[in-house]
């Protein structure tokens, strides 16, 4: 209601704009015209005579002439026209009292809500969609963060996106500040670790493992820290070493661990091999014991199958998952003794022994 009362001012005063001009008429005018000029001319004649600044014969003749000039106005003043006749000034008045709101509605009620809710100015703006391209959603991040450099949150979220956009630098920078002001924790570092690793090209520098070593103090599981130690040490040329890292992973890995593809690749490439998979009644049993006692059992399931097949060395998959094991558990040695108890008990069986020799090729033992 207070939204027309409103309305309704508005077209008052506009109506008023243009009808005040029109109920004025002529008189400004006449007003202002030549008659009251040659009327005060007349008066000032007069004065100037009574104090005897002009002669009477001179007097004589300026009331003529003025006189005939006030004649003349006058007779114009009436032939003129008043300016705007009555029946103009209806029309226009009409115009203004009804013309006016009629057009406005016109306007206005086909475009206009006067029951619509008012939107604050951050929401006409809009808010962030999935639709929008991502430079802008990061663009919008990054300009709050300008504003608000303290905002450990903000950098938390703004940190791996710009990881996934490859902008290394940028993200290295992101996750500091997020360590500043959001807090130390180990996945931070090693994030912080991986996009430094980024910005070198896949290099594990001094400064990305300092912070992978710093993640595996604060949490010595945190894979992507071991991994990335593993690493290192692979680019030092300490293969060995690196499978020996990630044949650890792997053994205290579940087997539903998201990156077990990544590490197996890995100690593939550094010529290792992974354990087969444990048995289902094997990893309900370990599940329930400390690292000692799971490597103990680990161990004695190895001895088991070695004990198997000393009395039945026919079994070339047999041989291979036995060497296979001794790399899991870092014994090489044992590995090569295992290989010279295969070959010895497999004899003049050519084809077991060509297997024997693909699975050796496979595991890095031939090296």
């Amino acid at each position: 209601m207070t939204l027309w009362f409103v309305f309704a001012l508005m077209t008052a005063a506009a109506a008023f704009a243009v009808l005040w001009p029109l109920g004025r008429g002529s008189r400004a005018l006449i007003s202002g015209s030549e008659t009251v000029i040659y009327t005060d001319q007349l008066a000032e004649i007069e004065r100037d005579v009574s104090a005897g600044l002009i002669a009477k014969p001179d007097a004589d003749a300026a009331r003529v002439e003025i006189s005939r000039r006030l004649l003349t106005a006058a007779d114009s003043t009436r032939d003129a026209p008043s300016g705007v006749s009555l029946g103009s000034r209806r029309v226009v008045s009409v115009l203004a009292l009804v013309g006016l709101p009629a057009m406005a509605a016109a306007f206005y009620l086909p475009l206009g809500s006067p029951h619509m809710a008012d939107v604050p100015v951050a929401a006409r703006r809009g808010p962030a969609t999935v639709n929008q391209p991502m430079d802008n959603l990061v663009a919008q991040v990054e300009a709050h963060l300008e504003k608000n450099p303290t905002d450990g949150r903000g950098w938390t979220v703004l940190a791996p996106v710009l990881a996934k956009l490859d902008r290394y630098e940028d993200a290295a920078r992101a996750y500091r500040n997020a360590i500043t002001y959001a807090g130390e924790t180990s996945d931070r570092r090693a994030d912080l670790g991986e996009a430094l690793t980024g910005v070198a090209n896949g290099v594990v520098t001094s400064d990305a493992k300092t912070e992978f070593e710093r993640a595996a103090a604060l949490d010595a599981d945190n894979a992507k820290a071991r991994y990335f130690l593993g690493l290192a040490t692979e680019q030092d040329g300490r293969g060995a070493d690196a499978a020996a890292i990630w044949r650890a992973m792997l053994a205290k890995a579940g087997p539903d661990a998201q990156w077990r593809t990544v590490v197996q690749q890995a100690l593939a490439r550094v010529g290792g091999a992974a354990m087969p998979p444990p048995s289902q009644d094997a990893i309900a049993a370990a599940s329930g014991m400390n690292e000692g006692d799971r490597t103990a059992m680990i161990r004695g399931m190895v001895e088991g199958l070695a004990t198997r097949l000393k009395a039945d060395g026919s079994d070339v998959e047999g041989w291979l998952r036995l060497m296979r094991a001794y790399m899991v558990l870092g014994d090489r040695d044992q590995a090569k003794r295992a290989e010279g108890d295969a070959r010895a008990a497999l004899g003049a069986d050519a084809d077991g022994l060509k297997r024997l020799d693909d699975g050796v090729k496979s595991l890095g033992l031939n090296g």
